[in-house]
């Protein structure tokens, strides 16, 4: 069976315990390989990698380090195939999805900031005559990443990109239930000339090599996403030792559908916002408030289109949702909309396992897509992340109801609005506490924005400049210009 081993110094390491965990296919149930179960030793050793690493990383040319940052989205892209079926295996995620926006997306993000380091600006002051002053922004050293499971190439790449880019060395750990991507791109770091020391991979547990690596004195930058529970312990720990941390957690994301909206396309982006990856994007919609006067209609649409998803074997290219990520997750789903149930609501569609799975996929963590009605928009299934195939539907009057509905959780991450009316989504995505919101359509990237959320949603930014400032430390420079008695 394959072991997926740590990438410290350029070389693949076995884990200092000799302990393995099992890494479980979500579509079978069956274990299928075992990921390195490491620990703070070999936090330590990639970290000391990282050290003796970033003093000749964070000299070189930003043109020379971009160079080897293109040679792996080379590479990225190369294998697109390789890698979409490991995500696919690893994850549960249809496999048309990992090869069509997953992976694309990871080579893209080594892109974009092994560019755009190139034409990163300073800030200069004149001080009238008695001098100016300029900031240099400089590398911070190690930056440790913990990356989440939903999306595992792509949100590791998303912040290891401009972490390289800066001159920063990086000890990732991914998350250990889908491991066997960045475990594939260690390998490509060493084919495409990354220098030893400069990206390592330490694979375990949170409570483990994570929590080592949030508090090792030697890392002084920390990015992570996941769940926001996690977040605040990570915050916690790093407080003391004064870590700079950025936090993308959670999301209760409402999606809103006004009367005048384009109905066609509203329908189509919601389908999309609920379900994509089975609903385990921080960015979901995970609740769906529709104008009264079309409520029945469009929500009727909107079952019958969540109905016509096909649920089955992410390896089937014709699949449209496949297994959620693990065991854990599908127990977390049907708990909740057993919650839904004694909360009073009405079940539209799905709320169990669906039908008619092969014999490969008849242990696996499958869950139909599931609507739910007639829940009160504080009720827990409302205002909880739940993080799987399952959408609230809820009626509403008037704007000021739907703001009101909106803002009423402890996250905001993302939101959607669907009008045709222009200043009603100026005024209405002013209004709404959410670090991002798309209006008339859903999950539309640009890399030079800033990414984050408001609330529980996290604190910091990703995302162009932002992503730059992150990993680097502003410094001033004051330079006194000698007057004419001075020279």
């Amino acid at each position: 069976m394959q072991r997926i081993l740590n990438h410290i110094n350029g070389q693949s390491v076995e884990p200092v315990s000799g302990e393995y965990l099992d890494n479980v296919e979500p579509a079978t149930g069956k274990v299928y390989s075992q990921v390195a179960d490491s620990d703070g030793r070999d936090v330590d050793a990639a970290v000391s990698a990282a050290r003796a690493a970033f003093p000749a990383w964070s000299s070189m040319p930003a043109e020379d380090r971009c160079a080897v940052m293109m040679r792996l989205a080379d590479l990225v892209e190369k294998n697109v195939d390789a890698l979409a079926r490991a995500e696919s295996v690893d994850n549960g995620k249809p496999l048309s999805l990992a090869r069509s926006l997953d992976i694309p997306r990871a080579a893209k993000n080594l892109r974009f900031f092994a560019t755009a380091v190139l034409h990163a600006r300073s800030e200069t002051h004149p001080m009238e005559g008695v001098g100016f002053n300029y900031t240099l922004r400089q590398p911070r050293g190690v930056a440790g990443i913990i990356s989440p499971w939903n999306l595992p190439l792509y949100l590791f790449t998303w912040k290891i990109a401009p972490a390289l880019a800066t001159g920063n060395t990086v000890v990732g750990k991914p998350s250990e239930v889908t491991p066997m991507t960045a475990y594939m791109l260690g390998e490509l770091c060493v084919e495409a000339g990354v220098p030893p020391g400069v990206l390592n991979i330490v694979h375990g547990l949170g409570a483990q090599a994570g929590a080592a690596l949030v508090t090792h004195p030697d890392v002084p930058t920390i990015a992570f996403t996941g769940g926001t529970a996690t977040g605040a312990r990570i915050a916690s720990d790093a407080a003391p030792m004064f870590k700079k941390v950025g936090l993308e957690l959670g999301g209760k994301n409402p999606n809103i559908i006004f009367a005048d909206a384009a109905l066609d396309a509203a329908l189509e982006g919601s389908v999309r916002s609920s379900f994509a990856n089975q609903g385990q994007v921080c960015l979901c919609g995970s609740r769906m408030f529709v104008e009264r006067s079309i409520f029945d209609a469009f929500v009727g649409r909107f079952v019958e289109r969540a109905k016509a998803l096909k649920v089955g074997d992410p390896l089937d290219n014709d699949t449209d949702q496949g297994a959620l990520v693990s065991k854990v997750q599908l127990d977390k789903v049907t708990q909740y909309v057993a919650l839904a149930r004694e909360e009073g609501g009405s079940i539209l569609c799905g709320g169990d396992r669906p039908e008619g799975l092969s014999d490969r996929c008849k242990d696996g963590y499958f869950f139909s897509p599931t609507v739910v009605s007639q829940l009160g928009v504080g009720c827990r299934v409302n205002q909880e992340e739940i993080f799987g195939p399952v959408v609230t539907v809820t009626p509403f009057d008037h704007e000021d109801q739907v703001v009101e509905y909106a803002n009423g959780v402890p996250y905001g991450l993302a939101a959607s609005v669907w009008t045709g009316d222009v200043s009603r989504a100026h005024r209405v995505a002013e209004r709404i506490q959410s670090g991002t919101v798309w209006v008339n359509c859903w999950m539309v990237r640009d890399l030079r924005v800033p990414f984050g959320g408001m609330k529980q949603s996290g604190v910091g930014r990703e995302g162009g400049d932002e992503a730059l400032r992150f990993y680097t430390e502003p410094k001033n420079v004051c330079i006194r210009v000698p007057g004419p008695s001075q020279s």
